[in-house]
């Protein structure tokens, strides 16, 4: 059983078509099974956004479970319906296509699935966190506060992580509020890296808001991060450098939360596996263990 004040590495996926056409995968684990208990013998974390693309199944998550050691964890990105992005009717399972997006029966059904979905993971001991990534037009005020308050209601019995994509959430002026609000839901604040050059770029706080679970995320820090293609926004290969600046934030996240997620979002080839590697060798003995 892992120790309390761990540092657990990771990436956001270990299926990105990018990674898997790197060569990163031995020839012979390329089938899916292969490649999660490649994945799982060298990290002890990875996140899921495939859930956010459509909803998660009973099958899947047993399956993840089967497929990865005790203390392996997964961060489950929340379906897009439920961040309030555009949602593709595509994306819905066939008897709720003909719904209309913002019918509270569909939410709550989509909830439901959502959770049950993911139950197995939980039953496991497996489910790191649910992540709540709110879009760049989620701006701080009273109307996004109850919507998360709401979120929290929804989410009553699942551990809960918020990332802002708006900058005036963790601006000086807001950002103790924001932590203070984060605290009140029982909720992870996320901490992210990103190009620090944008007007839409993200401070690099790491408040901690949970006792129980910090989470950092590392997006690369591409100059076309949130205007162009998905490989222009991601392409990135972190230096040593670059990392080693948050060695000291990741030292205090530990210090005050009992586990730290860090996950590698420049999801390029292989970029997010060599930069998780590094930052792996980066962290104190003890820290992090795959």
């Amino acid at each position: 059983m892992r120790q309390p004040n761990e540092i657990m590495i990771g990436t956001c996926s270990w299926t990105d078509k990018a990674l898997v056409g790197s060569g990163w995968y031995p020839p012979e684990r390329r089938d899916p099974e292969g490649r999660l208990r490649h994945y799982a013998e060298r990290f002890p974390v990875v996140e899921v956004d495939a859930t956010y693309y459509g909803l998660p199944s009973t099958r899947n998550s047993l399956l993840w479970a089967e497929r990865t050691p005790p203390g392996f964890r997964f961060d489950v990105k929340a379906f897009s319906l439920l961040t309030g992005h555009p949602t593709r009717t595509a994306a819905l399972p066939a008897d709720l296509r003909g719904h209309d997006s913002s019918d509270p029966e569909l939410l709550g059904e989509v909830w439901k699935r959502f959770s049950g979905g993911l139950e197995p993971l939980r039953q496991a001991g497996r489910l790191g966190t649910v992540l709540f990534q709110f879009p760049p037009w989620f701006a701080p005020g009273a109307h996004a506060e109850a919507i998360l308050h709401r979120t929290r209601q929804r989410a009553a019995h699942w551990p809960m992580a918020v990332e802002f994509r708006h900058p005036d959430w963790w601006r000086c002026d807001q950002a103790a509020r924001t932590t203070a609000l984060l605290t009140d839901l029982h909720a992870t604040a996320v901490a992210v890296d990103t190009a620090q050059s944008l007007p839409t770029s993200v401070p690099p706080v790491a408040p901690v808001t949970s006792a129980e679970l910090a989470v950092v995320r590392f997006h690369g820090r591409n100059p076309a991060w949130g205007t162009g293609s998905k490989e222009e926004r991601f392409r990135h290969t972190y230096a040593e450098g670059e990392l080693k600046e948050w060695l000291p934030r990741l030292d205090s996240l530990a210090d005050r939360a009992a586990r730290v997620h860090v996950l590698f979002n420049n999801c390029c080839a292989d970029a997010a596996v060599r930069a998780a590697e590094t930052m792996r060798h980066l962290i104190p003995d003890g820290r992090d263990t795959p």
